[in-house]
């Protein structure tokens, strides 16, 4: 019998919080067309991590308006990812054999950019070699 292992299966870099709504009923919202092009479902567990306070949480998909860039915390966890962080978005799978995640890169709106390969390096930005320029 084949071992299974939770695998990355989508992962959205540098999406950026548009909105952090205390008041909702928990979860992370996200654009329906980001949602597509990373293969995640409405009501699907991610693992969400905050580039800019180093945050981590777990929640769920909900579907966001089509082309509108919204990337919502909702609830509890607009305590721990503020409107304007840095995050990124990772959904896993089950599976007993190796599995090649839809991993994109967005602008600072939301918007995709590209399909990232997991085996290329990736350093969009570093701001540690910014400040020594």
């Amino acid at each position: 019998m084949a071992k299974l292992k939770w695998a990355l299966s989508s992962k959205i870099q540098k999406a950026v919080v548009t909105e952090a709504n205390l008041a909702y009923v928990g979860s992370i919202t996200i654009d329906e067309d980001l949602i597509e092009r990373t293969g995640l479902w409405p009501g699907e567990k991610v693992l969400v991590v905050s580039n800019t306070s180093g945050s981590r949480l777990e929640t769920y998909v909900i579907k966001g308006e089509r082309g509108a860039g919204a990337i919502h915390m909702n609830g509890a966890a607009a305590h721990l990812i503020k409107r304007g962080e840095e995050l990124i978005i990772m959904g896993f799978t089950l599976t007993d054999e190796p599995i090649t995640p839809k991993n994109i890169l967005v602008d600072n709106h939301n918007k995709f950019v590209r399909y990232v390969e997991e085996a290329e390096k990736m350093i969009i930005s570093d701001p540690f070699n910014e400040r020594e320029g």
